[in-house]
């Protein structure tokens, strides 16, 4: 959606990129026409007419596609409410495409990013993903951008909606979101919230002499954090459609995909930190270190060169970033953000291949790129004594009563997790025990902190209370219980 609002659909995607697209579609459509949130998963509103959309996109005529995928999918739409019932996000890409209305969704008001950054609701408290969600939506929604009306445009416009676009009472529309689609209930005071802002704020920002004193500064300062996270995580991010920084972005797009037997695929972005990790731990335990020599190299290799080497650039803590100096992301270097348990496996890694002699795999990484990386970790973690994923938790839990989407739950601040929490003991713990004897008291007072979370975390498993976030979460209390 985003190539054919910008015009750069044919440039970024082949013949044989559309063909492979399409191919992925057609198979993972169910048999009841629709699409789900995964594979897996029942259709929803969202994912059908995304993918209906992208059909109609690629070149399918309205009753096109294999197996009449176009017309069972827009029967489905029709019999859910049409997509007037799609999820908030949905709507935001969809105004933006042209085939919704802004009014039909709630407001995402630029003005947050002006508020001082002590108040419980200026995005700084967010959850770093939906913060990096919301700053464009926000920047869009305050220049109620739409992309050109294409001759598809109207068409998909007719095909859509269960009445004529025009007599669509869009203000009506705001709060409606398909059965199928609703995981998380929007509760009362949140539709208050949006109401009052629809209603009472959005007609004095966007008029004389508001929009001039306020939502263009508004405006200004959203753009200023996102060229920041551009140019911080080279340009894995949005620009304008001619302009430099977004020709940058699209030399990035390759990154994101990958063809499988079930067709092209793409990623929000890679996990080859993460998977080189642990294929390195299990390679090491396998006791077949002089037949694989040249790969334990390699894999340590990758795992040094992929360690980040600076905190954000600039004055990153007034752009709300955390330090990543020492850290490992989920994916290499370039993506720039630090993320706790791959920095602790990352950080094992290179524990377990520095007592292995280095004609065998390597150089060992130097002990000040270690104390960074425990640094990040100790840096993250919570009162409570767990670790988050990626930036220090603590925000006020009530603040996800305020969470917009209909699909995801807690997303709206960062939380910790026994996934996360269990990495960073077992690298804490081999850090003190092969190099940091400077430090020694503060690992000391910190790991029974750790233990005693997860711990708890255990507990409340016990009792009926899953708090593993990552399908992961039984191997590593074993290991710790262990």
């Amino acid at each position: 959606m985003c190539t054919y609002i910008t015009g750069h659909l044919n440039t970024v995607f082949l013949v044989e990129h559309h063909k492979e697209i399409l191919r992925y579609i057609y198979y993972h459509q169910n048999q009841d026409g629709g699409w789900g949130l995964h594979i897996e998963g029942h259709s929803t509103m969202f994912c059908t007419a995304l993918n209906y959309i992208c059909m109609r996109i690629l070149g399918e005529g309205p009753d096109g596609g294999q197996d009449n995928a176009c017309a069972r999918a827009r029967k489905w739409i029709h019999d859910h409410g049409s997509v007037t019932h799609i999820p908030s996000w949905s709507k935001t890409w969809l105004s933006i495409l042209g085939v919704f209305e802004w009014s039909g969704s709630n407001p995402m008001p630029p003005e947050f990013w002006i508020l001082p950054s002590f108040l419980p609701m200026h995005p700084a408290k967010m959850f770093c993903y939906s913060r990096m969600v919301y700053m464009p939506m926000s920047y869009l929604y305050g220049k109620r951008f739409v992309g050109p009306i294409t001759p598809l445009i109207l068409q998909l416009r007719e095909e859509l909606y269960a009445q004529p676009y025009d007599e669509i009472n869009w203000k009506g529309v705001r709060h409606h979101c398909a059965k199928v689609d609703i995981y998380y209930p929007h509760p009362w005071i949140q539709d208050f919230l949006w109401d009052s802002l629809y209603v009472c704020t959005e007609p004095l920002l966007t008029r004389w002499p508001f929009n001039k004193l306020i939502r263009k500064r508004a405006l200004e300062v959203t753009m200023e954090h996102v060229h920041y996270e551009d140019e911080s995580s080279r340009y894995i991010t949005i620009g304008y459609p001619n302009g430099d920084y977004f020709k940058k972005h699209l030399a990035r797009i390759p990154d994101y995909l990958w063809v499988a037997e079930d067709g092209m695929k793409m990623q929000s972005f890679g996990s080859q930190q993460w998977d080189t990790g642990f294929a390195i731990q299990a390679l090491l335990a396998s006791n077949l270190t002089d037949e694989i020599a040249p790969t334990l190299a390699r894999g340590h290799d990758f795992i040094k060169k992929s360690q980040v080497k600076d905190n954000p650039p600039g004055d990153f803590k007034s752009m709300y970033r955390h330090i990543s100096k020492g850290s490992w992301t989920f994916s290499d270097q370039d993506h720039g953000w630090q993320v706790s348990d791959c920095t602790a496996e990352g950080l094992k890694c290179c524990l377990l291949l520095s007592m292995m002699p280095p004609e065998i795999v390597g150089e060992k990484m130097e002990p000040e790129r270690l104390y960074d990386a425990v640094n990040v970790l100790i840096s993250l973690q919570s009162k409570n004594g767990g670790l988050p994923a990626w930036e220090p938790a603590g925000e006020a839990e009530w603040l996800e009563m305020f969470n917009p989407t209909e699909f995801f739950a807690d997303i709206v601040v960062e939380h910790e997790y026994v996934e996360c929490t269990s990495s960073a003991i077992q690298a804490l713990v081999l850090s003190k025990k092969l190099y940091l004897a400077t430090g020694r008291k503060r690992l000391i007072n910190l790991l029974p902190l750790l233990h005693c979370t997860l711990k708890m975390y255990k507990w409340q498993m016990v009792h009926g209370t899953g708090i593993g976030e990552f399908a992961s979460h039984m191997v590593p209390g074993l290991l710790l219980e262990g």
